[in-house]
């Protein structure tokens, strides 16, 4: 995920490439947490990922020449894959299986409706082939984006689409849970930055990280970062009951390589662009968060449960901040909003690939 640096010529017109690379760091850094602060203020989720994000397509607009180097993006997509295999639990597990059915019909609805929109935003030539399929994604929006790279699709745009969506879908999903649940909007959920590592987990998980990526990269998987360490984590977490520690300041650091990674690569004729397609991907968004409430309504109904519950299930993506607003509301199913928002992040994550490449041969470049 590093796109080339700028050619001599064209960094020397730019502000930033005259400074030093530390200088630019220190300036990068300093944006970064300030960002982080008003991201985390407002109250928007992904904060750690965002506020860097941004920092860095400011920087990569106006010239900057540093880059995340490439072993350190490589643990950042590791510790994703923790992440991600921590979230898959047993119980949620179950849940799925046990009504397969219902799972499978409304995720493949979401999924057909993204695909779709995603297929039109190529077609209009509003940005290019699979790079506007991965961007409609309703997966996890930094898994998309990792996975949008290793197929060949613009990841910056991608992640332009991707993380626009999270926050317009959490933002609508707080204010449905404030209507529906009043007491939710003043819940605060404490988090322990620091807590006391656990040493055998704490190392068991940084093992895990650095050979899983290795693993990753030396059998070629796709996405081979994160999908090396997200298989061995699930390899060791259900086949041998290992468990991990992944603290929130290291999850932070990941976050911020990440989001530095796609906003270093952003130049000022891909801001342009990502400017001129606002527009129209704000309407694919608002049409895709209708679509999945109309699917959420007809889920309430169809099984008697209520509506907060079936709607925050059935959100497209930002399934971290879908659980923290689902925790602040009271007599929601959390266990089935999990099992929804889970069942569709496996299915886009296993055919998220040939979906995109399908699709990709029918919208012109």
């Amino acid at each position: 995920m590093e796109a080339p640096a700028p050619s001599g010529h064209q960094s020397a017109a730019e502000p930033l490439a005259r400074l030093p690379g530390f200088a630019q760091w220190a300036l990068v850094l300093s944006l970064s947490a300030l960002f982080f602060v008003i991201i985390e203020l407002v109250g928007m989720p992904a904060a750690g990922l965002i506020g860097p994000m941004i920092a860095g397509v400011v920087a990569g607009a106006h010239g900057a020449t540093i880059r995340v180097p490439r072993h350190v993006f490589a643990i950042a997509q590791g510790i994703i894959g923790v992440l991600i295999a921590g979230t898959i639990q047993p119980e949620i597990l179950a849940t799925i299986v046990a009504d397969w059915p219902l799972f499978l019909a409304f995720t493949l609805s979401t999924l057909a409706a993204s695909s779709y929109l995603g297929w039109q935003i190529s077609r209009w030539r509003i940005l290019p082939g699979s790079t506007a399929i991965w961007g409609a994604a309703p997966g996890a929006a930094s898994v998309m984006v990792i996975m949008a790279d290793a197929f060949g699709a613009d990841f910056r745009l991608v992640a332009f689409m991707q993380y626009l969506r999270v926050m317009m879908v959490a933002a609508v999903a707080a204010i449905t849970a404030a209507v529906l649940v009043p007491d939710a909007a003043g819940h605060v959920v404490e988090v322990d930055f620091l807590p006391v590592l656990r040493p055998v987990d704490f190392g068991l998980t940084l093992a895990v990280i650095c050979i899983g990526a290795a693993l990753g990269a030396l059998l070629r998987l796709p996405s081979p970062y994160f999908m090396g360490v997200l298989i061995l984590s699930l390899v060791l977490h259900f086949g041998a009951g290992l468990s991990f520690q992944l603290p929130p300041w290291l999850l932070l650091i990941g976050y911020a390589c990440i989001g530095l990674s796609i906003g270093l690569n952003f130049t000022r004729p891909i801001v342009r662009h990502a400017a001129r397609a606002l527009p129209q991907v704000l309407g694919s968004i608002a049409l895709l968060l209708g679509f999945c409430a109309g699917i959420g309504y007809v889920l309430s109904r169809t099984l008697g449960i209520d509506f907060l519950t079936a709607y925050l299930a059935t959100s497209p993506g930002g399934m971290d901040s879908i659980a923290i607003i689902a925790s602040a509301s009271e007599n929601v199913d959390m266990s089935f909003i999990l099992a929804m928002q889970m069942a569709r992040f496996l299915i886009v994550m296993i055919f998220g690939p040939v979906i995109a490449r399908f699709l990709a041969k029918t919208a012109p470049e």
